[in-house]
């Protein structure tokens, strides 16, 4: 299969340009040229089947052509090796968590990391070629998923970007407590800042030519493509409670990397009546969603740090899946928007109520769907963190302490390493010039 543009100004590419590129020279991000539709006997089958054995199927309808069968079935079942269940949210008759935090580093962006570690790793042996340097912008648990998932892999150098003092703690040491292959820069700014250095590297003619940069973020199709695995299996736990007619889904949304992945689900046949992107107070597309008009601004730090993002750059793949028409766009999502004071409220009355725990990404998910179910739907809200990767904010929330899992504890213990870089371009290109040689 070949991968477009979205800027629809660079040659079409295959799967293993995608990915080593990261970005299109034009600035756009890829997309495949066709999003293959799963038959309809898929979704009577997924009801009996491991979401290994789910994720594979729909692996195979995304990267079949380009993938030998038994290779791809490898990545998946090494990448999988942990459940991601739907919980029912005690005393709620109609609202389910999906727990996507059971992996490595507690997060959901595991799968993505750990599938794309895994495929560009192959794609590196057949090329021969030297090393490739993963350069990944993170508002939290994107630089502890990627770092860890490429932990080690032998011929990647991964330099995880940071916004100073604004990730939790415990994200902080998930990536800066690791060495070998793993170097955390921390960024003078914000988020924004960071995912701008990131874009202006990939269109840097100097540091293409004497460094192979390739990137983790969602922009990179070996990303953001494998969390649609986590939509059919939903819909598979769904449809075995007997409570998957009138699905709605509420995604915690900062890049809309996940949520887009779940849009192009959507477009495979999986049966889900409509998105919500729940937004903090960086609310760009919410505004968007109201008004047509996209204005990206300055990201704004909130107590749900993973979604401060001000230009979110998977907006410009849900503007190409729905041909830039708006109306057809909320016909498909909706949005809502939460204040931290909405965050920690949620966190509270609901641990009050019904003892779930929440983080503050799945708490804007809850209250998204609380607030916009319609009688006769089944909300689904993605939990996409452990609520003690943001102890503050939670334990201040509920007023009372809780249990550190021994997965965060180890990387408590680690010493932290990072590079302090201003926000300036200049000095970072200098900076991988003169640390990432083609290691």
């Amino acid at each position: 299969m070949k991968y477009y543009s979205t800027n629809k100004k660079a040659p079409k590419v295959s799967l293993q340009e995608a990915v080593v590129k990261g970005l299109a020279p034009d600035n756009g991000l890829y997309m495949p040229e066709t999003i293959c539709r799963l038959p309809d006997d898929f979704f009577y089958t997924i009801i009996n089947a491991s979401f290994q054995e789910i994720a594979t199927e729909v692996a195979y309808a995304f990267f079949g052509e380009d993938i030998e069968a038994k290779t791809l079935k490898d990545i998946v079942y090494d990448t999988l090796n942990f459940d991601v269940p739907l919980v029912p949210v005690k005393g709620e008759s109609t609202i389910y968590s999906l727990e996507l935090f059971h992996g490595p580093t507690l997060a959901f962006k595991d799968v993505g990391a750990r599938f794309m570690a895994r495929l560009l790793g192959c794609f590196i042996q057949d090329e021969g070629q030297g090393a490739v340097n993963v350069l990944v912008a993170t508002s939290g648990d994107t630089g502890s998923a990627v770092a860890n998932g490429f932990l080690g892999v032998d011929g990647i150098h991964v330099n995880v970007l940071y916004p100073k003092g604004l990730v939790s703690e415990i994200q902080e040491k998930q990536f800066t407590t690791l060495g070998q292959n793993i170097t955390a820069l921390e960024i003078d700014g914000t988020f924004d800042d960071c995912q701008r250095l990131v874009k202006t590297a990939f269109l840097d003619e100097e540091l293409n030519r004497k460094l192979k940069l390739t990137s983790a973020n969602s922009i990179n199709v070996a990303r953001f493509l494998p969390q649609a695995f986590y939509y059919f299996y939903a819909y598979a736990q769904a449809a075995r409670l007997g409570k998957a007619e009138n699905l709605v889904v509420c995604v915690p949304s900062g890049n809309f990397g996940n949520i887009t992945a779940g849009l192009f689900a959507k477009r495979m046949g999986l049966p889900v009546k409509r998105f919500i992107a729940a937004n903090n107070k960086n609310d760009v597309f919410y505004n968007y969603l109201q008004t047509g008009k996209y204005v990206p601004r300055p990201s704004e730090a909130s107590l749900a740090n993973a979604m401060d993002v001000g230009n979110p750059s998977n907006f410009v793949r849900i503007l190409d899946l729905y041909s830039h028409n708006h109306q057809a766009v909320t016909d498909d999502i909706g949005g809502c928007r939460f204040s931290d004071q909405d965050i920690v409220t949620t966190i509270q009355s609901v641990y009050n109520e019904t003892g779930y725990l929440l983080d503050p990404h799945g708490a804007c998910g809850y209250a998204g769907l609380r607030e916009s179910l319609h009688d006769g739907e089944i909300g689904i809200f993605l939990e996409t963190a452990h609520p003690a990767k943001f102890l503050q904010t939670v334990e201040s929330s509920i007023n009372q302490s809780i249990p550190i899992p021994d997965k965060l504890r180890e990387f408590i213990k680690g010493e932290q390493h990072s590079t302090p870089l201003p926000k300036t371009f200049e000095l970072f290109k200098e900076f991988l010039l003169n640390n990432n040689k083609n290691r």
